[in-house]
């Protein structure tokens, strides 16, 4: 078919499924970081909302998490560690918090004590002597 300026107006597969792809990928990210969020503030509250709880725990593992990235506008590079600790309760429950780089650093697997926490955070570990 051609229109009155003598241009075809046949589209091309790509001129066709470009649009929709481009949409979807677009929706798809744009909906995981909403999902993203919605789970993020689901775990603060749910945290605000948990009991304060003082246990007995053992330290079984611990584990850092190291995310780099780098900026090319600046040529910088950058490092952001989170340190983990995995405890395991009387009743044999094990929970992985995430703790502050300085108690990282004293805690040591095999240590028993009083584990202070709630919900999924990290409220302290008081050693048993």
């Amino acid at each position: 078919m051609v229109n009155d300026f003598g241009y075809g107006m046949e589209f091309g597969l790509m001129e066709t499924l470009f649009p929709i792809i481009f949409i979807t990928i677009f929706v798809i990210v744009i909906v995981t970081f909403i999902i993203g969020i919605g789970n993020g503030v689901k775990e603060w509250s749910s945290n605000n909302n948990s009991l304060l709880v003082t246990v007995e725990a053992t330290i079984v593992d611990k584990r850092t998490d190291v995310y780099h990235s780098h900026d090319n506008n600046t040529n910088s590079t950058s490092r952001h560690s989170t340190y983990y600790i995995t405890f395991e309760l009387r009743s044999g429950e094990r929970i992985e918090l995430t703790v502050p780089v300085k108690e990282y650093g004293m805690l040591v697997i095999g240590d028993y004590g009083k584990l202070t926490h709630q919900g999924t955070r990290y409220k302290g570990f008081e050693r048993n002597m």
